[in-house]
């Protein structure tokens, strides 16, 4: 746990700084700046439209007596993708925006489908019903 900590705490911001270093040299500094304000602001947005999406869904699945875990999952992602457009980077942007994209977030909701039901059979984590 530790490495895959340092990995992303030391790793991710040293490889955005890189990618921003090589962007602004190659494009100027006010593009560089503009595209990094660009995508926190379609970010948000995307976020925001999703997110409110998302929870009318869950509010719908719950009324009919469904558990809406399909629908969670889209929630965290999307939460999750917009906190990475928030942050400033493009390696980030990407990842956030793969998240908020309706066809590349089936991939990875089903993937963490997969990861999840993993740990759930491995005893990692377990569920408690009341």
């Amino acid at each position: 746990m530790f490495i895959k900590l340092l990995i992303f705490f030391v790793f991710v911001p040293v490889m955005e700084l890189y990618i921003l270093i090589e962007a602004g040299r190659i494009m100027g500094l006010a593009p560089t700046i503009g595209l990094i304000m660009m995508t926190g602001v379609a970010g948000a947005w995307l976020a925001r439209s999703q997110g409110v999406e998302i929870l009318r869904r869950i509010q719908e699945e719950t009324s009919r007596g469904q558990m809406p875990a399909t629908t969670l999952i889209d929630g965290a992602l999307i939460l999750v993708g917009g906190l990475l457009l928030l942050t400033p980077g493009f390696f980030t942007d990407a990842l956030g925006f793969s998240f908020l994209v309706p066809s590349t977030r089936d991939l990875w909701r089903k993937g963490l489908s997969v990861w999840l039901q993993n740990q759930i059979k491995q005893g990692s984590v377990k569920i408690h019903r009341y």
